[in-house]
This record gives structure tokens, C-alpha cells and sequence, in this order.
């Protein structure tokens, strides 16, 4: 089971439009079982963004990782990764 911090969550909580037509969650009780249901991964850095999407074999070249939908800037460095 993952944890998820309150800054992950309201990151979530506040930008889940970029990934869902409609807002999945909103409350942090709802942020946080939605992600643990999909098992959303927080990683440290823009590298580990990309060597996510490179062990998951998904084909970046020529393309910016951080601007997916499914990946959120926490703002502390942090990314949350979404696949929805």
C-alpha cells in the first residue's frame, strides 16, 4: 500500500483535471483511495519521471514526460505519476 502526503494529495485534489474529464475525488479520503486503487507512484526528480516511462515501455523520445497528462508537479521537486 502506498502513502500519499497531504502536499501529494492537494496536488491531486487540485489539478485532476489534466488527466479526467471529471473530478474522480474531492475530498483527501477520496484523493488518497483513488490513488492507492491505481497505484499512483511519487518520484523524486524529472530522471525517475523518465526511467518510470522507460521500464513501463512507453516510447518518450521527442517528447517532454513532465508536460503528460498523467504526471503531476507536486511543486517540491516531487512528481506524481497517474495512469489513468
Amino acid at each position: 500500500m502506498h502513502e500519499y502526503d497531504e502536499a501529494v494529495l492537494r496536488c491531486f485534489l487540485e489539478n485532476q483535471g489534466q488527466l479526467f474529464p471529471e473530478n474522480v475525488a474531492e475530498n483527501m479520503e477520496e484523493a488518497e483511495a483513488f490513488l492507492e486503487d491505481c497505484m499512483a507512484v511519487v518520484v523524486d526528480g524529472a530522471d525517475e519521471v523518465e526511467e518510470y516511462f522507460e521500464e513501463a515501455g512507453i516510447d518518450t523520445e521527442g517528447s517532454n514526460v513532465l508536460e503528460a497528462d498523467e504526471v503531476f508537479d507536486v511543486g517540491d521537486g516531487r512528481y506524481l505519476i497517474v495512469e489513468g
